[in-house]
């Protein structure tokens, strides 16, 4: 019994709405409080296996060069894996001096990486998953919005890389949704048409699909209108 619940445990995670489990952490930036040091921000943690891995390190790069661009959009960076500290500066280090991927290298890690040896907050958010290694964290990605709550979070297997122009696709949606107060239908990008709430009663109904204003309904559930892009970019990304 006490082995089934260290696995309850271990496999538990937060769910979409709930606050953010708060936690200290020693990191390459310094010791970092989670996420209160980013309250009024937007904050993307996510996990690694290990450092000194192929795919990981792929991926650290491409972060790294996506960095900027999330800074831009209020949001902040921060990486995990269950190596120690000076195995995270090494990493680091080699993938300055040595690596190149897609074309970008010399590539500096300025976002903290925390350490987790003791897998505390690997188990506080879920990344230990069963069927996979029992001392590695999967890819795991929590979007937090400025509030500390979690808004959307998405798991990867050990050997699967991420798509990091859907992390920033859904960033930049996820505060759209927010400051316009609409929806994002399946493949948005700024510019795209946005989804409206379904109308919630025949008369709104009725009105909307005889309306010639904004709207463009192909039935009372169905209605979208456009959202310019600039006025999007200019409302959600830091000049």
């Amino acid at each position: 019994m006490e082995m089934l619940q260290q696995e309850q445990e271990v496999f538990t995670m937060p769910r979409i709405g709930d606050k953010a489990p708060e936690f200290k952490a020693v990191t390459t930036q310094g010791e970092i409080n989670f996420p209160s040091d980013y309250k009024g921000e937007w904050s993307i943690l996510f996990s690694h296996p290990a450092d000194f891995t192929p795919v990981c390190t792929s991926e650290f790069i491409t972060f790294a060069h996506l960095e900027e661009k999330c800074k831009k959009a209020n949001c902040n960076l921060v990486g995990l894996s269950i190596d120690g500290l000076y195995s995270h500066i090494a990493w680091l280090r080699t993938i300055k001096e040595k690596i190149k991927f897609n074309g970008m290298q010399n590539v500096e890690v300025k976002f903290p990486l925390i350490e987790d040896i003791s897998m505390s907050v690997a188990k506080k958010y879920g990344m230990i998953q069963a069927g996979e290694s029992k001392t590695q964290a999967v890819r795991a990605v929590f979007f937090v919005d400025p509030a500390g709550i979690v808004r959307a979070l998405i798991y990867y297997p050990l050997s699967l890389g991420r798509n990091f122009d859907e992390l920033y696709r859904a960033l930049i949606a996820m505060q759209t949704a927010d400051k316009f107060d609409v929806a994002t239908p399946a493949d948005w990008n700024p510019g795209d048409d946005v989804s409206i709430s379904p109308a919630g009663s025949c008369g709104v109904a009725e009105q909307r699909m005889n309306s010639t204003d904004e709207l463009e309904c192909e039935d009372w559930f169905f209605c979208t209108k456009k959202l310019d892009k600039d006025l999007i970019l200019s409302e959600i990304l830091k000049k």
